[in-house]
């Protein structure tokens, strides 16, 4: 958190931001003159932005407002709440006026945080409380949208369940002013986590559908990325999934894996391996079965490629299909990371 909390201080302000902490640094009385001149609309972005602030440093002042340096970056670091917003408010809109900004502005606030993370998928808030303290899991709880709540404790261990929907039941109001430093606390260390594993995610993503391309295909990307993208190359290289590395599967998933191949598939997928290879499969399948997969190898004509290539789709595919049910595994290595 410490280094989210660097960058941030680092970045140079932009935009709607860089206005708010403008009219934060110029104070009350010359920030209530200049946003006279504001519309309607213009005064709800910039609100917003305000009360949503996080701490902006003086250096980041500096940046925005290099030639007023001097009138603009005196004080320490500053950061934004919605009272600010109110006290700026106050100084040129009547009550009324007030009450009807500050209401859209506090729902932003309050608000906003809880929506992104909302929507953000259940398995992956569940790995995030996980790593928390059970408070903290309680109030990111009690605090999202049920439907999302009830998601996400559908996958956390029961004990954990059961104790955090017992805190939830206990939680109790917290002061504005603290639950505005919780909000940018949470949007740092989770929302800006879940930035920075986007990128991790995208290869993901690409992995599976290169994982669905013919073996041709797959091998022709991969050499292009290698040469434009080399980086990217090699983590998607790890992450791919390809027939020949069925050989490599623990005993177990094999087995259970070839018990759902038609035999006929399994003689076409294994045309044209050598020799080590073929026995590697065969050793997972039953006795009977293998005799006549090894009488059709040994006495078949040759298959079109095109059938061959299908024939190794189909088993690769269903792999990735029982490995994503968590019925197989489909890493390499012992038989004891097998899931049953």
């Amino acid at each position: 958190m410490a280094a989210a909390s660097t960058r941030t201080q680092q970045r140079q302000l932009q935009g709607v931001e860089r206005v708010a902490a403008l009219l934060m640094t110029m104070g009350k009385p010359m920030a209530g003159r200049l946003m006279k001149y504001f519309s309607a609309e213009e005064l709800k972005t910039v609100t917003r932005a305000i009360a949503d602030m996080r701490s902006i440093s003086t250096a980041q002042i500096e940046a925005a407002v290099e030639e007023f340096a001097s009138q603009f970056v005196a004080g320490a670091n500053i950061a934004g709440t919605p009272g600010d917003v109110e006290r700026i408010l106050s100084a040129f809109l009547s009550p009324e006026q007030v009450s009807e900004v500050m209401n859209d502005v506090l729902g932003a606030a309050n608000h906003s945080i809880w929506d992104r993370i909302s929507s953000v998928s259940e398995s992956t808030i569940a790995a995030y409380i996980l790593k928390e303290h059970p408070q903290v899991a309680a109030l990111v709880l009690s605090k999202v949208k049920p439907a999302c709540a009830a998601k996400v404790m559908a996958h956390l261990p029961e004990h954990v369940r059961n104790g955090v929907m017992r805190r939830m039941l206990t939680v109790k109001p917290i002061v504005e002013e603290t639950m505005h430093i919780i909000e940018h606390t949470i949007h740092e260390d989770f929302m800006m986590n879940l930035a920075r594993n986007a990128a991790a995610d995208t290869h993901s993503r690409i992995a599976d559908i290169i994982n669905k391309m013919e073996r041709n295909d797959m091998d022709q990307v991969l050499q292009n990325l290698a040469t434009t993208r080399p980086k990217s190359a090699e983590i998607l290289k790890s992450l791919l999934f390809t027939f020949d590395d069925i050989m490599d599967l623990p005993a177990r998933s094999k087995t259970l894996l070839f018990d759902q191949v038609p035999a006929e598939k399994i003689v076409l997928a294994l045309k044209g391996t050598d020799p080590v290879f073929r026995e590697a499969i065969l050793q997972s399948i039953s006795s009977r079965v293998r005799r006549m997969i090894e009488q059709e190898l040994q006495g078949g004509e040759p298959a079109p490629h095109r059938d061959v290539q299908e024939a190794r789709r189909f088993i690769t595919d269903l792999a990735l299909d029982l490995a994503g049910k968590g019925e197989i595994d489909i890493s390499t290595g012992a038989d004891d990371a097998y899931i049953g």
